[in-house]
């Protein structure tokens, strides 16, 4: 990741001061903190990003606002740290996002040479991935209540949303017929809304974890894990970290899906190319 100071100032309009400095600061923390490589075309997005929380907190600049940041030390310190993670991480799912992974994952449960019992969707937002997870689980595994599905993201308050497993009738990707059997529908004050049956919930637990975490202890090897669009954030050498470690929390043959725009091609001693941007691990 290239982070060279840019002699331009940058300046959205707005509130606060906002120079190239604050921008490349920013760069810097949220690539040492959770991978991130943010590239120069996303300062608008920083600022405004950022700019809730510098009301939220009361300082009156940015530069204070990160020199309190990185100053920050303790429980509390670490807290800020979340936040400022949390406001820079984009969330965008859907149920059944990407279906033919959803189809592909159903043929593995049926295949009887499969026992998947471990999954692991790494990026887990506001729940809608791990529950298609779910549903495909109990709508096909022979076994599916021995199956388990751990769901982590980096950002805690996706995370939350994702754990209450309610969401707007109207949401997209969901036939009427798994409305019917996988939620519940909300009345008089929930009217409009939708809550995961427990069958689901019982599947999935969900937990924050950072992925440029050293050490990995995510006990036994996963069956399956869902990567999917977490990769396009990383920079070539965090791309190959996290495949390494993704290599060793996998069983061989277990099977890595990832998002569209996401090619591993240079990762051929770790993972092979099973199908439309699925790989088996090696």
């Amino acid at each position: 990741m290239t982070l060279a100071s840019s002699p331009v100032a940058i300046a959205p309009e707005g509130e606060f001061d906002f120079g190239s400095a604050d921008f490349q600061r920013v760069r810097q923390l949220i690539y040492q903190r959770a991978g991130i490589s943010l590239h120069e075309g996303k300062q608008a997005m920083v600022y405004s990003r950022l700019s809730r929380r510098l009301r939220e907190t009361g300082h009156r600049s940015f530069s204070s606002y990160l020199q309190t940041l990185e100053n920050a030390r303790g429980p509390g310190g670490e807290s800020e740290w979340q936040e400022f993670i949390n406001c820079l991480t984009t969330n965008l799912t859907a149920f059944f996002r990407e279906e033919h992974h959803f189809h592909a994952l159903a043929e593995e449960f049926q295949r009887r040479e499969r026992n998947i019992q471990r999954i692991w969707c790494c990026a887990a937002s506001t729940g809608e991935e791990p529950y298609s997870l779910a549903m495909t689980t109990v709508e096909h595994a022979p076994d599916a209540q021995r199956v388990r599905i751990l769901c982590s993201d980096i950002d805690t308050k996706v995370l939350a949303t994702a754990q209450r497993g309610v969401y707007d009738a109207s949401a997209r990707g969901l036939s009427p017929e798994r409305l019917k059997r996988h939620f519940l529908r909300g009345t008089g004050a929930n009217s409009g809304r939708m809550k995961v049956k427990p069958e689901l919930s019982r599947l999935v637990s969900f937990f924050p974890f950072n992925l440029m975490t050293p050490t990995w202890d995510l006990g036994e090897p996963f069956d399956v894990v869902f990567c999917r669009n977490v990769m396009i954030y990383f920079d070539a050498p965090t791309q190959m970290q996290v495949l390494q470690r993704l290599h060793r929390a996998m069983r061989p043959g277990s099977l890595l899906f990832v998002g569209h725009s996401e090619n591993f091609g240079d990762a051929r001693a770790l993972f092979r190319l099973r199908g439309k941007t699925i790989y088996e691990r090696v």
